[in-house]
């Protein structure tokens, strides 16, 4: 497939628009808000009211190895824009990951952007912060908003550059092949993290470039 890339000027633009709420601005849909079509899992995945997908663990349902219980796009993708909105309450945990490889390991085939309470955090960001990408780039700066409310996190990747923003803030700009995630895959599956804790996700959304 013959790969398209963006200057800087233009995915500038790109990220910019994704603030508009035109519906035909590129964008398909990857939740229909009624149940779980084109995604894949044995988790504890609600569909609940006003578009909202939830988690809401049962009894004994704890920590992030229960791979099977992450939430997995059908469909593998390569150069994306993957945009969504998160909700945790107080020291919640999940994560976003995309080009999986394997699902039955995302952690070590995929690469994962931080879903993490970390509002209000003085101490130098690292890694595992909210908008770090694990085991690669602590965050630029602190854009997170307080539990219980909504984030919006758009990831952009495509070849070897990977943007991440969070409420409007970039904060992750990378050369993937400069990292210590060089030798991750380039294409594969997105999933929403299941981390025995409770999330919501909403307006999950991704644009192929």
């Amino acid at each position: 497939m013959k790969r398209l890339f963006l200057s800087a000027s233009v995915l500038a633009v790109t990220l910019l628009s994704l603030h508009a709420k035109d519906s035909d601005d590129g964008f398909v849909t990857l939740y229909n808000g009624k149940d779980l079509s084109g995604w894949t899992t044995t988790g504890n995945w609600l569909v609940e009211a006003d578009g909202v997908l939830a988690i809401r663990p049962r009894e004994g349902e704890t920590g992030w190895k229960r791979y099977s219980a992450y939430l997995y796009t059908d469909k593998k993708y390569d150069d994306f824009v993957f945009d969504l909105e998160f909700k945790i309450p107080t020291e919640g945990n999940s994560g976003v990951f995309f080009n999986i490889a394997d699902i039955a390991d995302p952690v070590t085939s995929g690469l994962e952007v931080q879903i993490l309470d970390s509002y209000g955090v003085e101490k130098e960001l690292g890694h595992h912060d909210n908008g770090g990408v694990i085991k690669t780039s602590a965050p630029l700066k602190n854009a997170s908003k307080p539990a219980g409310e909504w984030n919006r996190m758009v990831i952009t990747c495509q070849g070897d550059s990977l943007k991440v923003e969070l409420n409007g803030q970039l904060v992750q700009d990378l050369k993937l092949s400069e990292t210590e995630s060089k030798d991750k895959p380039t294409r594969g599956h997105l999933a929403l993290q299941d981390h025995g804790l409770p999330l919501e996700f909403r307006n999950i959304r991704i644009m192929e470039l």
